[in-house]
C-alpha cells in the first residue's frame, strides 16, 4: 500500500550495501572519538534488521550515515549502485521524539512533506488519509497532538514519514518513550504495516525482546568503537505476535544476542556510562 508522488526514485532498490564504514569525530583541541569501525553489512530489499548493542556504540550514528544526515569517515553506504552522499527522498527517518507541530492536526501533520514538495492539495489529503488509515487513526484527522497519547502521536510521525512513499525506513527508538503494554502494541502495529507497505526497515532499540519480535535479523554491535560482533538470523514463523515471545525459539535467540552484548553492558554500568 504505498502512494506514488514525484520525491520517489524511479529506478531505486532498496538493498543497501555497508562497505567499510567507520566514523571518527573530531573534536577541536580534544581527542578524537573513534564512533564507528569498519562496518560491513548488506541490509536486503524488504528487509526488517534490528541493530543492537550497548549504550554509545554507534546505533545512531550508523542510522545518521544511512540516512545522509551524517558523513562517514571512511568507507561507503550505496542503495543499489548509487551512493549516499546526503539525504534523499527514498529514505524516510523516524525518531525516538515525534516532532510533531503542535498547531496542526493529525491530517495536517501528515501531509507536511507532501505540501512543502508541491503536491497539490486534493492528491496530498488523498495520500495522508491512505496512511493515516493505514496506522489506524482513522477517525483522529482533525485531532492535535495534545490530544493524542504517545502511542498515536508516533503513529502520526509514522504516518508522516510513509506518505512520501520512503523505499527504505529508518527508526531510531522509535518506541523506546512509551510504556511496555503501548511499546509491545506498536510493535505489532509495526509489523502489520510493514507487512502491508514491504518497505526495507532498519531499526534500533535497546530492547532485546523488541529486536526479536521484530526482525528477519539482528545486528550486535560491540562496545566503541562500534564494530558488529554478531548477526543473529530470528528463524521464527510470519505473521508474528506478542504471543511468540513465550517460545523456545525466541528466547534462544534473544538470549544469544544477551551472551553477546552482556560484557559490554556490565562494564559500562560499573563505570558510570550506561544510560
Amino acid at each position: 500500500m504505498t502512494a506514488n508522488n514525484s520525491n520517489t526514485h524511479p529506478d531505486s532498490e532498496a538493498e543497501i550495501t555497508i562497505d567499510g564504514v567507520g566514523k571518527t569525530y573530531e573534536e577541536g583541541t580534544k581527542e578524537a572519538v573513534e564512533a564507528l569501525r569498519d562496518i560491513n553489512l548488506t541490509v536486503r530489499d524488504g528487509e526488517f534488521l534490528t541493530i543492537v548493542g550497548p549504550s554509545g556504540c554507534g546505533k545512531s550514528t550508523l542510522l545518521e550515515i544511512l540516512s545522509g544526515l551524517v558523513s562517514k569517515s571512511e568507507g561507503s553506504v550505496k542503495i543499489g549502485d548509487e551512493e549516499v552522499t546526503g539525504p534523499r527522498s527514498d529514505i524516510g527517518v523516524v525518531f525516538q521524539e515525534y516532532s510533531l507541530f503542535p498547531w496542526r492536526t493529525v491530517m495536517e501533520n501528515t501531509e507536511f512533506g507532501l505540501e512543502v514538495d508541491g503536491v497539490g492539495k486534493k492528491k496530498r489529503r488523498e495520500t495522508a488519509q491512505e496512511f493515516i488509515d493505514l496506522v489506524g487513526l482513522e477517525g483522529f484527522e482533525d485531532a492535535y497532538p495534545n490530544e493524542l497519547s504517545g502511542g498515536m502521536q508516533q503513529r502520526v510521525a509514522i504516518a508522516r514519514t510513509l506518505s512520501g512513499d520512503p523505499d527504505i525506513l529508518l527508526m531510531d527508538e522509535p518506541f523506546g518513550a512509551l510504556d511496555e503494554q503501548t511499546r509491545m502494541y506498536m510493535g505489532e502495529e509495526l509489523l502489520r504495516i510493514w507487512g502491508e507497505t514491504q518497505k526495507t526497515v532498519i531499526f534500533i532499540t535497546h530492547s532485546l525482546q523488541e529486536s526479536v519480535l521484530l526482525s528477519d535479523r539482528v545486528v550486535v554491535l560491540s562496545d566503541r568503537p562500534g564494530q558488529i560482533r554478531d548477526i543473529v538470523d530470528i528463524d521464527l514463523e510470519r505473521p508474528r505476535d506478542t504471543d511468540i515471545v513465550q517460545s523456545e525459539k525466541f528466547n534462544e535467540a534473544q538470549s544469544r544476542i544477551w551472551d553477546q552484548i552482556k560484557t559490554d553492558v556490565e562494564e559500562n554500568v560499573v563505570e558510570g556510562n550506561a544510560n
